[in-house]
């Protein structure tokens, strides 16, 4: 990861907020301004800067928008939790007022089960879609046990305890990460800036309260769509993201080497080729 990539990693771009039905959503805009769009939505606990080497690498080619989701960065705080639909509803908000009509959208967890869920209510509004470090299944009881306690204790804070980046380290680092990534491990300690009650709000909501969305998955056609898991992803496994893929007609599947939760931002290159493939395939005009 090349550090002027990180010192200034944005250049070009702008933020703007956008009223939504779930509050005021703060996206960054950059990149061609006459190129196709790449919307781009974050993992839990993620803001838009999530995809700050995907943002160097297509803003010579692509408009580009990422998004700080519901609840986190410069978007407003969650106050409820919220659903599945109502996060694929405020992507369809935030499209009509920057006036794209299509475009590739790519998500990483969250923005992952988002990608699916969006491909097959709304085929008409993209090119293609990219679903990273995502699963299609509502969360096990064995999960909703381990997870509920973590989230409570969360959301009594008024700030975010410095207990909870290990938590996040441990989550979104594999091996390989922890071995030899360590400014990978250094830029999760972002939570340490984020609102905890909100962020406890976003997790019940997807981390425990998300609906099964396999059938949604079978009924997308006509949508190219990139499913990409890590090899180490404690979250959701390979075989998890394969799950989603198979689900898919006609999708295409890359597994990751060396690569945990947040691939995008662990391994960019890796990433960045993956999708790159994937747009050599599909048409990207209006």
């Amino acid at each position: 990861m090349a550090s002027n990539i990180d010192e200034d990693w944005s250049h070009g771009s702008e933020e703007r907020l956008i009223a939504t039905t779930l509050g005021s959503i703060n996206v960054r805009i950059g990149g061609r301004q006459d190129g196709p769009a790449i919307v781009f939505w974050p993992s839990l606990l993620m803001t838009g800067s999530m995809w700050r080497y995907q943002y160097q690498h297509y803003a010579p080619t692509h408009r580009l928008v990422l998004i700080d989701p519901p609840g986190i960065g410069r978007s407003t705080p969650l106050t409820d939790t919220i659903t599945l639909k109502q996060s694929a509803d405020c992507l369809v908000e935030l499209l009509d007022e920057l006036f794209i009509d299509k475009c590739l959208f790519v998500g990483n967890s969250w923005g992952a089960i988002v990608a699916g869920v969006f491909a097959a209510q709304h085929p008409e509004r993209l090119f293609g879609s990219v679903a990273a470090n995502g699963t299609a299944s509502a969360a096990s009881t064995i999960d909703k046990i381990k997870l509920t306690p973590l989230i409570a204790l969360l959301g009594l804070h008024a700030t975010t305890p410095r207990w909870f980046v290990a938590v996040t380290q441990s989550s979104f680092a594999g091996k390989t990460a922890r071995k030899s990534k360590r400014h990978f491990l250094d830029l999760l300690r972002c939570v340490l800036d984020e609102n905890p009650k909100s962020m406890a709000l976003q997790m019940r909501s997807i981390l425990l309260g998300r609906d099964d969305t396999h059938a949604q998955l079978r009924a997308i056609d006509n949508v190219p769509v990139l499913v990409i898991a890590g090899e180490e992803d404690r979250q959701f496994s390979v075989a998890t993201g394969r799950a989603v893929a198979s689900a898919i007609r006609g999708s295409r599947f890359v597994v990751l080497p060396g690569t945990a939760h947040l691939s995008a931002l662990e391994s960019p290159g890796l990433f960045n080729g993956a999708v790159d493939d994937f747009l050599k395939g599909i048409c990207t005009d209006g």
